[in-house]
């Protein structure tokens, strides 16, 4: 019988309240408490996963740093989105610098909060795309948060920046919970047509109603993706701890993936399931 592929959680988070606040916990008592990874590992291994890739959640070169560390001493997490202030004239040196300290191996991509930033063309600014050239010659993706609005600006940049490999998180936040994806779908679709992105498959049942959510609410966006970007552009997450918010704990979400995924092929399936993330991500894992 043929060993099967690896599979990667490509998305989640952790966080320690006792090192780093998270203000944007504070109206959200369900995650106003410290998520460690080592409450993340037994359902990693309960579900069969065979390593992750934690993300950023502030604004913070501390926690990047932190998360690097973890990397470093965690084998289970193979790969680290972390944050840089990319505007910074100095990003090269500091990029550089971070490859050789402790986990420094383990960064393979690159995110700023954009669905929350003040200036609505902030990733157009110019010191901002040279930022982005600067991750593409360090070998490192960049998540893409953003809020559906911000997609026709997104795809412009993605345009003008071929060279930088984009990762859009929770398949650019559609408004499952309204229903009306009209506009959502147009603007993923012509996102899609620009080679240098993928998607993540995260985040969508906190789109979704937080209470009553079911994986048909789910499906049109999933069958939208899939059609659109094909299951080697496509990545799955969890989420987790944020999919907490939407009542639905590690083992519901994956439960959510397999049934909307159960008619794909084998190859699809090893490609959304791990072998996007680890190709885009460069990930080292045996």
């Amino acid at each position: 019988m043929p060993s099967r592929s690896p599979r990667i959680d490509a998305h989640h988070h952790v966080w320690d309240l006792a090192r780093r606040p998270q203000p944007w916990t504070d109206q959200l008592p369900t995650l106003r408490r410290s998520f460690p990874m080592d409450e993340l590992i037994p359902q990693l291994q309960a579900h069969g996963i065979d390593g992750s890739v934690v993300v950023q959640t502030v604004a913070s070169l501390d926690e990047t740093y932190d998360l690097l560390s973890l990397a470093h001493h965690e084998p289970m997490v193979v790969g680290v989105v972390a944050w840089f202030d990319l505007p910074d004239p100095s990003l090269e040196a500091t990029l550089a610098r971070t490859a050789s300290t402790l986990g420094g191996r383990r960064l393979v991509g690159v995110r700023h909060q954009l669905q929350i930033e003040a200036d609505p063309k902030w990733l157009m600014r110019r010191d901002v795309m040279r930022g982005l050239a600067t991750l593409s010659r360090h070998g490192l993706a960049y998540d893409l948060v953003v809020s559906p609005e911000q997609l026709p600006l997104v795809t412009s940049v993605v345009a003008r920046l071929p060279e930088v490999q984009f990762v859009l998180d929770h398949a650019g936040k559609p408004p499952i919970a309204s229903g009306d994806l009209r506009d959502w779908s147009r603007d993923v679709r012509a996102l899609a047509r620009h080679e240098n992105v993928v998607v993540k498959l995260s985040g969508l049942v906190t789109e979704a109603s937080w209470t009553g959510w079911s994986c048909d609410d789910l499906r049109p966006v999933v069958e939208t993706v899939l059609d659109t970007w094909g299951a080697d552009r496509t990545m799955l997450g969890s989420d987790w701890p944020v999919c907490l918010l939407a009542e639905a704990d590690y083992a519901r979400v994956t439960a959510a993936h397999d049934k909307l995924l159960a008619e794909l092929s084998d190859t699809e399936q090893d490609a959304l399931r791990g072998g996007t993330a680890r190709r885009v991500y460069r990930l080292e894992i045996a």
